[in-house]
């Protein structure tokens, strides 16, 4: 199960240079190792990675060993995935969702719809 290389792992310290000042719409997936869904979602977030590569950032974020981010962010249920562009929350989804909400969500941030 090796991580794709086109997903980044972010942690609290990383988080604002890496995701809010990012050039390009970051999709940060907020995850737990014994997170059933998380581990359930994980291979569709690596798909999208690969897709949207170089137009779309994707990262991950452990939120029990880096616990601040998602405080700020208000997380409260995982898998939680948020996209940022210009460093503000441009939108959100929790749990599971299918591939193709993903897909629409990374298409509005690049304005393509």
């Amino acid at each position: 199960m090796g991580e794709t290389e086109s997903i980044l792992n972010v942690n609290d310290n990383a988080f604002v240079i890496e995701i809010l000042e990012s050039n390009i719409p970051a999709l940060v997936d907020f995850w737990a190792s014994w997170c059933g869904p998380c581990q359930a979602i994980a291979p569709v977030v690596e798909e999208l990675a690969r897709e949207y590569a170089g137009r779309v950032k994707v990262a991950k974020i452990n939120v029990e060993e880096n616990p601040q981010t998602p405080g700020q962010y208000g997380v409260r249920g995982i898998p939680t995935l948020i996209l940022f562009k210009n460093g503000q929350v441009f939108d959100q989804v929790v749990g599971v969702v299918p591939k193709d909400k993903l897909r629409q969500m990374l298409e509005r941030a690049l304005g393509n719809s």
